[in-house]
């Protein structure tokens, strides 16, 4: 017989930790950072008038046809949204913007729709992931703008939408890259007044030399850098939890059909930051497959593997903390060079006619080069997806475009000039191998236990390295956990409020 336990006498788990963004309030600091955005005319949006443009005041809205979507303008701020009007001036806002990859380019029945990221300022949504780290510390005053710098550690288009996040609300900014990333990058990063760019040893997958650079400024700099790890910062999941996913939500209610279902997110794990995204859409579709991808050549989340690869943007080599790795269904490795490869055939002219013979209509053809390499990781990826789960045209797949060709033009020109010009003959091998033939390797299905391993992976950099502890990593493995932490944004919205009042410049306009 089994005996009974008394009433009370059950352990019980103690209180969960909550990973509370904002810790305090400092008076003192928030004083000085009020002065300075009345000063400069800086008036902050809320994250729901990001998420429902339709919130912004009339008077915001008027001063913006004025300004254009890469001005230095404090008024762009409200342009971190995926509604942006998609024209570079003028432009206000509607209700997002997508692509559809039709079967004739896929090669499956499942409807593909990429999140078209090209359209924030910048171009690319990292705007918006910088903002979720930054702004909740500056309206609380745990960030001094008259004292500190902010420095964003990145693999290239973190850096810019903190740079740029910097120039428009007033802080000083130091980027740190991989001095191997496009051209592009480092001298936009000049171009806009950035106070340091740094360059660190290697390419894409060089993330520890990043991490070390942070150290070492902690060390020599003290108090005077805050460092905004887009890899450990829950700002950033924070953002594209909320943002990211209700767009998903929308874009899907005005694609879908009665017969159609959300099926899948396939998103690059690169931060973590983006993948959030699929924490929100189990709320609303709980059946949906979460695919996270990496490089084939770097394959970290797969095999606990290492290398170098010319995906940029993605990040590699340690499982970001930020990663909710319970919530993810697969884990798919694409070869860079399927993504080189598809980057011509979307960009050379030999592969835009080969593509309209194959029934690809001209409009779609002309939107191509909106897919960035990363997003084209996404793409194929969402192929394989589909083919994987033997999904049909009642599925609907969507995946982020983070950034747009308009960053990696010398890339192109980099393969021209190494392999020589991209004939008909080059489009076709293309279109059949990398796309119709997009086949199921590299990829595994997650259990229980596989996600745990990855999860615990993370030990590996975060506590052996970053200084996390055990206690930390184990409370993350909560489902509990992630909800509380994704439910702040009302918090931050309500101290953004309050610190616009004390500006006064909304209440002033006219």
């Amino acid at each position: 017989m089994i005996p009974k336990i008394p009433a009370g006498t059950i352990p019980q788990k103690e209180a969960r930790k909550t990973m509370k963004i904002i810790r305090n309030v400092d008076e003192q600091v928030l004083k000085k950072t009020v002065v300075r955005c009345r000063e400069r005319g800086i008036i902050i949006p809320t994250f729901a008038e990001q998420l429902d443009p339709t919130k912004i005041p009339d008077k915001i809205k008027r001063r913006l046809k004025n300004v254009a979507l890469e001005d230095v303008h404090p008024l762009n701020l409200f342009r971190f949204s995926w509604k942006n009007e998609p024209k570079e001036k003028g432009s206000l806002f509607n209700q997002g913007n997508w692509l559809e990859f039709p079967s004739a380019l896929t090669g499956v029945e499942a409807r593909l729709v990429g999140l078209i990221g090209r359209w924030f300022p910048t171009g690319s949504h990292k705007v918006g992931a910088a903002f979720g780290c930054l702004v909740p510390r500056l309206v609380s005053g745990e960030f001094d703008p008259t004292t500190q710098k902010a420095v964003w550690p990145s693999t290239g288009n973190y850096c810019r939408g903190g740079a740029f996040d910097c120039s428009l609300l007033a802080c000083n900014a130091i980027a740190i890259l991989p001095e191997g990333m496009s051209r592009e990058r480092f001298d936009w990063l000049k171009s806009i007044g950035t106070d340091e760019v740094i360059g660190t040893p290697g390419t894409e997958s060089n993330v520890k030399e990043i991490y070390d650079k942070c150290w070492e400024l902690r060390k020599t700099r003290g108090r005077e850098v805050v460092i905004f790890n887009q890899f450990d910062e829950f700002g950033n999941a924070i953002w594209h939890y909320h943002i990211t996913g209700n767009i998903i939500e929308e874009v899907y209610r005005q694609i879908a059909t009665p017969r159609n279902q959300l099926s899948a997110y396939v998103s690059a794990t690169g931060s973590a930051g983006t993948i959030a995204a699929g924490d929100y859409l189990r709320t609303i579709a709980p059946g949906i497959k979460v695919i996270a991808t990496e490089a084939l050549q770097c394959p970290t989340l797969l095999r606990c593997g290492f290398g170098a690869h010319r995906i940029e943007g993605i990040g590699d080599k340690h499982v970001p903390w930020i990663h909710n790795v319970r919530n993810t269904d697969m884990i798919m490795d694409i070869d860079d060079e399927q993504c080189m490869q598809i980057l011509r055939l979307f960009n050379e002219p030999a592969g835009a006619a080969y593509l309209q013979k194959q029934g690809v209509k001209g409009d779609i053809v002309e939107q191509l080069p909106l897919a960035g390499i990363s997003s084209i990781c996404n793409l194929v990826a969402a192929i394989k997806t589909a083919k994987y789960y033997e999904m049909d045209n009642r599925d609907v797949i969507i995946f982020p475009m983070t950034d747009s060709m308009g960053l990696y033009q010398s890339r192109v020109k980099e393969l021209r000039a190494e392999r020589g010009e991209f004939n008909a003959d080059q489009a076709s091998a293309v279109y059949g191998r990398y796309l119709q033939g997009a086949s199921l390797e590299h990829l595994q299905e997650l259990g229980y236990w596989d996600r745990k391993t990855i999860h615990n992976f993370k030990y590996f950099t975060w506590v052996e390295q970053q200084g996390r502890s055990s206690e930390d990593l184990n409370e993350m493995w909560d489902p509990d956990f992630w909800s509380d932490t994704f439910n702040q944004m009302d918090e931050w919205d309500k101290l953004v409020t309050e610190f616009n009042q004390r500006t006064g410049l909304l209440a002033a306009m006219d």
